[in-house]
């Protein structure tokens, strides 16, 4: 039997590859389509994103929760983190919001 650790505070989530949305430099209002797609099919959703990605998946998480699911979605959980990238130590941060239909 395998333990999992998690730090105080931070649930687990059950996150699978087919729930998982990585939010590029897309069109908002595309990403946003896609992620409403998704949130059709599936309870949960969650969007990832990195660097400057990070205000477009902000983006499109108050576009679902405010404009297009009103009152039917909520974001359950945000989590934020900074890596330093290999070799030259620059740091990178990433952003993972997850998104419920309610």
């Amino acid at each position: 039997m395998d333990e999992t650790s998690e730090r105080y505070g931070h649930e687990q989530t059950e996150k699978s590859e087919d729930n998982i949305m990585n939010i590029g430099n897309n069109p908002v209002m595309q990403s946003a389509i896609d992620v409403l797609t998704m949130l059709g099919n599936k309870s949960q959703v969650v969007l990832r994103a990195r660097g400057n990605s990070i205000p477009n998946a902000v983006a499109v998480a108050n576009i679902i929760t405010e404009k297009m699911l009103n009152g039917n979605s909520k974001v359950d959980n945000i989590k934020l983190d900074t890596a330093q990238e290999p070799g030259i130590g620059r740091m990178l941060s990433t952003i993972e919001i997850i998104l419920s239909k309610t």
